[in-house]
């Protein structure tokens, strides 16, 4: 089931486009549905050649069981960090 990356551009965000989390890209619209919908945020940032990310992507995103959880409990936001370099800043810090 593709989500909400199809359409992206950026190479990270392609390798998820078929994982069955429903991720949003970084954005107003993912912001306004957490609102109107009073979930909180799952933030996961990321980079097309981090290891770490794929491990995660295999062991977590790829896993229908988790993907359901987290689709019913957050609204899943994908960033890939080269495109918003001052927001993984931001949370490399915190």
């Amino acid at each position: 089931m593709p989500n909400r990356l199809k359409d992206e551009k950026s190479a990270y965000l392609k390798q998820h486009e078929k994982n069955p989390v429903d991720w949003y890209p970084y954005g107003p619209e993912a912001l306004q549905k957490a609102k109107e919908e009073d979930k909180p945020i799952f933030l996961s940032i990321g980079y097309s050649s981090c290891h770490w990310c794929h491990v995660m992507a295999h062991e977590s995103f790829e896993n229908e069981e988790i993907a359901k959880y987290l689709n019913a409990n957050y609204v899943c936001i994908k960033v890939d960090r080269e495109e918003y370099p001052d927001l993984d800043n931001y949370y490399q810090q915190a």
